[in-house]
């Protein structure tokens, strides 16, 4: 797109913004820097992924058309999930195998739960109320008839979906957007009972990004819902499975081993960890496996520690060092640095997604941490789009935002 195109594009958006009201949210909380949660503390609304401050940064650089955050605007509008047409297909029940049989409904709560967010975004930046009522018919319609998950892969796909769900609830309860309180109830029983038990079982064998992903959408419920006890769980979780899936070398010549695992000897850690048998900073249980599931699980790390930052609870400080190692070292390979033959035997699957922003945005913006080559990677796929699964329009919302 051309300058001047892009400058009109921009005076059309800007001249449909509204001034959103003190509603936006509660008080911003204070600088992150306790390792939990004061007991019963109440919640910071909009606290999942967002927050306030950040909704508000970016509503401010779409109206100024600064770059990236306009074209990434422009992407997530003119995406399918922003139409005003877009129209929910809620399942009683979804049915999700982990294997080659078809599901029902697995694809299609995925992309509503999207839509929603989608919707309540634009809602935020433009103010335009069809976006609002569009991300609440979508939520209403789930609300009102799902009951269960099933097959094999329901713990992720309740991960998915149920933490874009999250996102989106947060925003629009939260920006006087018109959800009525019974409605809003609906749906936080819907969370309570379709998705927390999926997202809370322990899955300890499996490839960390499920149990990252669960932790990612758990955490979130937990502040949809003010549910203390949960959102506590989520923290022991995320603090169990971080240090065993991103290795760093004060760890010793193993990696660590996530609790309640029986992968617990050389030999296993080995299959486990795809043949890697040589440990170095930043390696990560499913490197071998691909670099699609590492950038799942880098995500979602971040997801998790940004929505606990927004809520006064610093993990990022717990895990920064495995994150930037982690991010180094994937990002090189992934813009086609040739591995070393001790990784992976010299051949890594460079498919990462767009999951780099939240913790950039972290590390960069709020801590001064230079991390080159995901800043490359990033700067060079952006505006980072969605992965139609659990990260969407991240460059919009965390592309050098540190606010609070």
């Amino acid at each position: 797109m051309r300058p001047t195109r892009r400058r009109a594009t921009a005076l059309l958006v800007a001249a449909t913004m509204l001034t959103l009201t003190s509603s936006c949210g509660a008080d911003t909380p204070h600088h992150a820097t306790a390792r939990a949660k004061p007991e019963n503390a109440p919640f910071t609304h909009p606290g999942v992924l967002v927050s306030k401050a950040q909704l508000d940064t970016v509503r401010a650089h779409v109206k100024a058309a600064d770059q990236p955050w306009l074209n990434a605007f422009l992407g997530m509008r003119d995406s399918k999930y922003g139409s005003y047409k877009y129209a929910p297909q809620p399942y009683a029940t979804v049915e999700c195998p982990p294997d080659t049989r078809p599901g029902h409904g697995c694809v299609e709560e995925r992309e509503d739960a999207i839509a929603a967010y989608t919707q309540a975004l634009l809602w935020t930046v433009t103010g335009q109320r069809q976006h609002a009522a569009k991300s609440i018919e979508i939520m209403d319609a789930w609300s009102a008839k799902i009951k269960r998950h099933t097959e094999g892969n329901a713990g992720l796909q309740t991960a998915w979906a149920g933490s874009t769900w999250a996102r989106s609830a947060e925003i629009v309860h939260s920006t006087g957007a018109g959800w009525s309180e019974p409605d809003f109830r609906r749906f936080q029983t819907m969370l309570r009972t379709a998705y927390q038990p999926e997202v809370t079982r322990k899955v300890p064998d499996y490839n960390g990004n499920w149990d990252l992903a669960m932790t990612d959408a758990a955490i979130g419920i937990a502040v949809v819902l003010d549910d203390h006890k949960a959102f506590d769980a989520a923290l022991a979780r995320f603090r169990g499975r971080v240090p065993a899936y991103f290795y760093l070398a004060k760890d010793g010549a193993l990696p660590l081993t996530a609790p309640g695992s029986t992968v617990d000897t050389p030999q296993k850690l080995t299959t486990y960890w795809f043949g890697q048998k040589r440990y170095a900073d930043g390696v990560a249980q499913e490197t071998c496996r691909n670099f699609k599931h590492v950038g799942y699980s880098l995500a979602a790390t971040a997801h998790i520690a940004e929505t606990a930052w927004h809520q006064g609870v610093d993990l990022y400080g717990e895990v920064k060092d495995r994150l930037k190692a982690a991010l180094d070292l994937h990002a090189r390979y992934q813009m086609g640095e040739a591995p070393p033959a001790w990784l992976c035997g010299g051949k890594v699957d460079r498919n990462m997604g767009p999951d780099l922003e939240v913790a950039l945005n972290h590390l960069e913006d709020r801590l001064d941490v230079h991390v080159p080559a995901a800043h490359q990677l990033a700067e060079r796929t952006r505006p980072a789009g969605s992965d139609d699964l659990f990260v969407s329009w991240e460059t919009l919302t965390h592309a050098r935002n540190p606010a609070n």
